[in-house]
């Protein structure tokens, strides 16, 4: 199905230009019909097998929303923001996809620094994802399994949000709030070998990486046996479960 979303990308990559923290406020849910989405897409291998279920998985979402035609707010090579254009961005929907390839992120130290304050001392690229996943009301992580884990790029994220394991179990800081009583999360995932514990190490990693954000760990898409680059666009029934799921986001609003 062709998507009626606009997906707009610049050529080039500029830090600076991602959708800054105060957009992101703007976006603090103010009913239940909102779709407020960051989808992060963690594979070195842009339009890889993981990169291609989430793109299908965010067609679900947009066309599920109706007939919108959207218009695109900043971006650049790494970064693609849908907003509906009939919705304002202060109270409507807003959706973000973020490549980590390319990004500046460094792994953690274990400094223990945030459990002071909550915050990370580490000033990178990833400084501007904590107001992004503090705003948002479903997350989507989608990463391939490489020596049966994470790949590298996800894990670097998944480790730098330690500063809200922090936050909920140092500080005992509430990550929901009364205008976010929902917080969900969905893990996407693509391996090349075969076998029962393929995808085990990785759920349980997610498991506990949602539960840090104060996420329920709602839903996964996972499969196996795929390898060459782009190979999953040959099983179009598995791209219609991740455009199937989009919608179900929509619907479980």
């Amino acid at each position: 199905m062709i998507s009626r979303l606009t997906w707009i990308r610049a050529g080039f990559f500029c830090p600076a230009c991602l959708i800054n923290s105060a957009e992101w406020e703007q976006t603090a849910r103010t009913g239940t019909d909102s779709v407020n989405l960051l989808a992060i897409s963690s594979s070195p291998r842009k339009g890889g097998n993981t990169d291609l279920l989430l793109d299908q998985l965010l067609r679900g979402v947009g066309d599920a929303l109706g007939d919108h035609q959207c218009i695109t707010g900043r971006r650049d090579h790494n970064s693609t923001v849908m907003i509906p254009a009939d919705s304002p961005v202060s109270s409507g929907h807003f959706i973000e996809k973020i490549h980590l390839t390319g990004l500046n992120i460094k792994s953690c130290t274990h400094c223990d620094y945030c459990q002071n304050d909550g915050n990370c001392i580490i000033k990178d690229d990833m400084q501007q994802f904590y107001p992004k996943l503090l705003a948002a009301d479903w997350l989507v992580l989608a990463s391939p399994i490489y020596f049966m884990a994470h790949c590298a790029q996800a894990k670097l994220f998944i480790d730098r949000c330690q500063t809200f394991w922090s936050r909920k179990y140092i500080l005992k800081q509430h990550l929901r709030t009364p205008e976010q009583p929902n917080r969900r999360g969905i893990f996407i995932s693509v391996g090349a070998t075969h076998g029962p514990k393929v995808f085990a190490g990785s759920k349980i990693t997610m498991k506990w990486f949602f539960d840090a954000l104060d996420m329920d760990y709602w839903e996964n898409l996972l499969f196996e046996g795929f390898d060459e680059k782009g190979s999953i666009k040959q099983s179009p029934g598995i791209l219609a479960q991740a455009y199937q799921l989009g919608g179900k986001i929509v619907e479980n609003l």
